[in-house]
């Protein structure tokens, strides 16, 4: 069993160096890159305000949190939801430091030791996309995934979102590998009668050709042995 599990967090602001603390954390399971329905969801007393800034992001007030349970009081059921899977974030730099820093207070290795590994989704989308915007935003936007529920920036919906995408991101036409189970869908599929079907031919006139003539032309001068696909089959 393939297990993934697409993670994300909410935290008071930027930097867990300067004391700022994880308020909600939130995952969501995929099997053989599907989702399964599981899911965990926690908020958290991060036990000081958030930033101004981060809190017009989340929106989760200092009041909110108050009667949150502490990240000790959830580590366990987060730790044991991840375990043994591949845990997917979204700039997972971000994230694994405050996952660290908050297991390191209560005395825990990193957070790495206690799942299977960890992919950054926003790595691969660099990869796949270099030099565009590759925020969860702008990857919905480029995958046609419906994030208008994201008013505000929440850890489960944000997961539900990056699972989708990451979906979208790793399922490109450059890989040889089709999953069983579309395989299998393939299969059982009825067969399209095609038999009555006029496609049209449309021949290019005289004015395209000899544009198309031009433009082979100007290629061949350019070519020091002449351009290929002006040889038969033969030379080639």
């Amino acid at each position: 069993m393939t297990r993934q599990i697409i993670l994300d967090t909410e935290t008071t602001g930027l930097n867990p160096a300067a004391g700022d603390r994880i308020i909600e954390v939130a995952a969501v399971e995929l099997v053989k890159r599907r989702p399964t329905g599981a899911h965990f969801q926690r908020y958290v007393n991060p036990q000081r305000p958030s930033h101004p800034d981060a809190l017009r992001v989340h929106g989760l007030t200092e009041e909110f949190l108050s009667d949150k349970p502490l990240f000790g009081q959830i580590v366990g059921d987060l730790l044991e939801f991840v375990r043994d899977a591949e845990v997917i974030i979204h700039n997972a730099a971000f994230d694994i430091a405050f996952l660290d820093a908050e297991l390191d207070r209560l005395g825990l290795p990193p957070f790495s030791g206690h799942c299977a590994g960890i992919t950054d989704s926003l790595a691969l989308a660099r990869a796949q996309f270099p030099g565009k915007f590759n925020s969860l935003d702008a990857l919905c936007k480029r995958f046609g995934v419906d994030n208008t529920r994201r008013t505000l920036h929440g850890a489960l919906l944000d997961a539900e979102l990056l699972a989708e995408v990451y979906v979208w991101l790793t399922r490109g036409q450059d890989s040889l590998v089709i999953d069983l189970d579309d395989a299998e869908r393939e299969l059982d599929a009825q067969p399209m009668d095609l038999s009555g079907l006029d496609l049209p031919v449309l021949a290019a006139n005289a004015q395209e050709l000899a544009a198309h003539d031009a433009i082979l032309s100007a290629l061949d001068k350019a070519c020091s042995k002449g351009a290929v696909w002006r040889a038969g089959i033969s030379d080639l």
